[in-house]
């Protein structure tokens, strides 16, 4: 089963097939406020190289992918605090793209800061993921992004195509719990924490975003190669979607996230709009993001 296969029907791919899903780029780095001694630095570069194999050398789900089909994501890391022995605090930032048919482009489709990051870690440990257990808490937080990241992507390819890893995500949220450091329950960090991002994700009162998620990107984006003004309409259809969800849960992390993800984008892809265009969807993005109006009035 290829998961882009309709997407990707005009082009033969070459090279095995492989079970791991993601292309994953880690950078490990400390705050330079931080007091960190050469052995801890040592550390985090190989705490650098663990995260990267786990990423990446871990079979997510049972779909086959060829090397091309890979999902691009970046993951960076940055060690903001000493907890003790082997014991720190960090955020993360959490990227991935998926290609735009018929261009060289990567779209963004998730990009987001995770400042609720407490981990154990020791010179030569291993981080092993295994389905339906909590381990340790690192290795949790990893395997819930791999879930999410590699939803975002099956949804903008298929509608709802995604949610067998959201649910894995979901699952991911409730092992970690317990045993898990903060992020994982809903009291934490009001509404914008991990447990909020899987959960809205999952509600039907975020499906208005789903569909919007899967417009935006096969109506849209994929199809400005052939038809750029219908495209641009789809993608201002697909955004008006999002004000459903916006009057019943205003200021949601995930819609948001969206659109704070989008911005650069939605400017350069209306820059040449008509004036009608460019009006329709800077009234959208302020009514669903008053806050940052003057980034989105930019477009016109």
């Amino acid at each position: 089963m290829f998961k882009k296969l309709l997407f990707l029907i005009t082009i033969s791919w070459f090279g095995s097939i492989t079970a791991q899903e993601l292309n994953c780029q880690v950078t490990v780095t400390s705050n330079p406020n931080l007091d960190v001694t050469t052995v801890e630095r040592e550390i985090f570069k190989q705490l650098e190289q663990t995260i990267f194999e786990l990423m990446n050398n871990t079979a997510w789900s049972k779909d086959h992918f060829e090397v091309e089909e890979k999902v691009n994501c970046i993951l960076m890391m940055s060690i903001t605090g000493v907890l003790g022995p082997g014991r720190y605090e960090a955020t993360l930032q959490v990227q991935v793209t998926r290609p735009v048919f018929n261009t060289t482009y990567n779209s963004p489709l998730f990009n987001f800061l995770d400042k609720d990051i407490q981990f154990s870690f020791e010179r030569d440990a291993i981080l092993v993921f295994t389905p339906n257990q909590f381990r340790d808490n690192l290795t949790a937080i990893l395997a819930f992004y791999a879930y999410m990241m590699l939803g975002y992507d099956y949804d903008s390819f298929a509608l709802e195509g995604g949610s067998k890893f959201f649910n894995k995500a979901q699952e991911m949220v409730v092992l970690a719990q317990n045993g898990g450091g903060p992020g994982w329950r809903s009291n934490e960090r009001g509404r914008t924490n991990r447990y909020w991002l899987v959960d809205n994700a999952l509600q039907q009162l975020f499906k208005p975003l789903r569909e919007c998620f899967y417009e935006y990107h096969r109506l849209g984006l994929d199809k400005m190669y052939d038809n750029q003004e219908e495209a641009r309409k789809n993608m201002v259809a697909a955004l008006q979607k999002l004000s459903t969800v916006n009057s019943a849960r205003p200021g949601s992390v995930n819609v948001l996230n969206f659109l704070q993800t989008k911005v650069n984008e939605i400017k350069g892809i209306f820059q040449d709009a008509e004036t009608k265009q460019k009006t329709d969807v800077v009234n959208v993005l302020k009514r669903l993001d008053p806050a940052n109006a003057s980034k989105y009035q930019e477009i016109l």
